[in-house]
C-alpha cells in the first residue's frame, strides 16, 4: 500500500515545484520579503495562502494553539511565536500583522473545560486567553464571543512589544484582528472603531479614517 505522505512529497516535486522553480529561485537569490506575519492557529481547517490567495513568500506565518501572543517579558521563558514577532519586525519589516482566531476553535473550548492531568504544557499555554473567557455557562455563543475577545487580547499584548508599538506608533506598521467562520469561508474583521468583528469590507472602510492604536483596550 503507498505511503501517503512520499505520495503527497512526490506530487509537489513532480507536479507543483516544477511550476514555481523560477519563483523559489528568486526567492532565493534575493531572498524573502513578506508583508505580512499571519498569526494564525494550529487548526488544520485554517489554511493561510488559501484564506489569503498567496504564494511562497508572501506570508511570514507564526502558528500556536489558539493563535496566542506570549507576552513580550522573556523571563516567561521560550517562546517561538516571540521570536517570529521580532524577526518579522526587526529583520523583515513587515507592514502588518494579523491575528486570525476562528470558528470552533479547541484552544478556546478548553478554557472552559478541564484538562486532563498530563497535559501541563496546554495549561500553561492556554492562560495566554485566560482573559477573554466570559462569566457565563458554556455555549456556541460564548465560545463565539470568547473567539472574538481572545483576539482583540493578543493584539493588546502585541502593542507591549517595543518594536511593535514604535512601528505602530511611527504609523508604518498596522494591526489586524480576524476572526475567520471555517463553515461559511468568511471573515470578520475587528473594526478598530466599534470594537466589534464586522464583514471585511465594512470595517476595512471605517478603519480608513481611524488611528491604528484605536484597536488597544478594546476589551469590556
Amino acid at each position: 500500500m503507498p505511503d501517503p505522505i512520499i505520495s503527497r512529497l512526490r506530487r509537489f516535486q513532480t507536479r507543483y515545484f516544477p511550476r514555481l522553480r523560477k519563483q523559489f529561485q528568486a526567492l532565493v537569490d534575493q531572498g524573502q520579503h513578506p508583508t505580512v506575519l499571519f498569526i494564525g492557529c494550529c487548526d488544520s481547517r485554517l489554511v493561510p495562502y488559501l484564506l489569503m490567495d498567496s504564494g511562497p513568500g508572501e506570508l511570514f506565518i507564526a502558528r500556536n494553539v489558539g493563535n496566542f501572543v506570549p507576552p513580550f517579558d522573556a523571563s516567561h521563558g521560550y517562546h517561538g511565536t516571540a521570536a517570529a514577532i521580532e524577526f518579522a519586525v526587526l529583520n523583515l519589516n513587515v507592514r502588518e500583522i494579523i491575528v486570525c482566531g476562528h470558528s470552533h476553535c479547541g484552544a478556546i473550548r478548553a478554557l472552559y473545560t478541564e484538562l486532563p492531568a498530563e497535559a501541563q504544557h496546554m495549561a500553561k499555554w492556554l492562560e495566554l486567553g485566560r482573559d477573554a473567557v466570559l462569566p457565563v455557562m458554556l455555549s456556541e455563543e460564548a465560545l463565539r464571543r470568547t473567539e472574538q475577545r481572545s483576539v482583540v487580547l493578543q493584539l493588546e499584548r502585541l502593542m507591549d512589544y517595543p518594536m511593535v508599538r514604535r512601528r505602530v506608533e511611527a504609523g508604518d506598521l498596522y494591526l489586524r484582528g480576524w476572526h475567520y467562520l471555517i463553515e461559511e469561508g468568511k471573515v470578520l474583521v475587528l473594526n478598530i472603531e466599534t470594537g466589534q468583528f464586522e464583514a471585511f469590507d465594512a470595517a476595512i472602510e471605517a478603519a480608513r479614517a481611524n488611528d491604528p492604536l484605536a484597536g488597544v483596550n478594546l476589551l469590556p
